[in-house]
């Protein structure tokens, strides 16, 4: 045979006809993985170059990112009230949804996993009372009447607010609480909680507010609402 001759495809053997086969998945599935890579940072590239942008749906998600991340003195947790305020600035149920699209943009995780597990389960909940308290979308310059499912919005994120618990003790999220009150526009609002609270709950908000907050709490809580406009 002459020396300087190659192989034919049917000169192989078996064994190099697998190597070879072997060896040309990886080269494809490394090709496609890298690939995908490629992809998912380009991506995440131009999300991030957004975050730049107040109020873009790209800048929510670094926000919410942060409050993740943004760890406690003591070493870990997260940032509720940096979330909440983030949460709450969202301005419709649309936005938000574009909002959950940019995380996996940016991060290529589900936001809404990673909050479930940031959260408690009564944290978790108020956040989703917030949400769906918001407009399907927001107009700009259009006057935002309140409506039956906000009211029920406020009233349930009190009721997680009372439900919070710390590991197995029972507690009060003060926060959560004041940041509703600072919310609700009027004392008209704040009747009309009320109700939807005992529509939903069959409980007296004034009642489980007193039994909540300690005395000391109660009457500077109460006096955000009687400072606001009558309705």
């Amino acid at each position: 045979m002459n020396p300087t001759s190659t192989h034919t495809q049917s000169d192989f053997t078996t064994k190099e006809k697998i190597q070879y086969t072997i060896l040309g998945v990886l080269v494809l599935g490394g090709s496609f993985f890298i690939g995908r890579k490629l992809v998912k940072t380009a991506k995440s590239n131009s999300e991030e170059k957004k975050t730049y942008e107040e109020g873009s749906s790209a800048t929510y998600a670094k926000q919410i990112k942060m409050a993740f991340d943004n760890d406690m003195w003591f070493g870990w947790g997260t940032d509720e009230e940096a979330l909440r305020k983030t949460i709450r600035a969202i301005p419709s149920k649309d936005e938000f949804r574009k909002v959950i699209n940019s995380y996996q943009n940016l991060y290529s995780r589900s936001m809404m996993k990673d909050m479930q597990d940031e959260l408690t389960s009564t944290e978790y909940n108020e956040m989703l009372a917030i949400i769906s308290g918001k407009p399907e979308r927001y107009i700009v310059g259009s006057t935002t009447l309140i409506s039956n499912v906000q009211y029920q919005s406020w009233a349930k994120r009190l009721k997680a607010a009372f439900d919070i618990t710390y590991g197995p003790f029972p507690g009060t999220d003060e926060d959560a609480i004041k940041a509703v009150f600072m919310e609700v526009p009027t004392q008209t609002a704040f009747t009309q909680v009320a109700k939807a609270y005992k529509l939903e709950f069959g409980r007296d908000l004034i009642s489980d507010l007193k039994a909540e907050l300690e005395f000391w709490e109660y009457a500077p809580m109460m006096q955000i609402i009687n400072t606001k406009p009558k309705g």
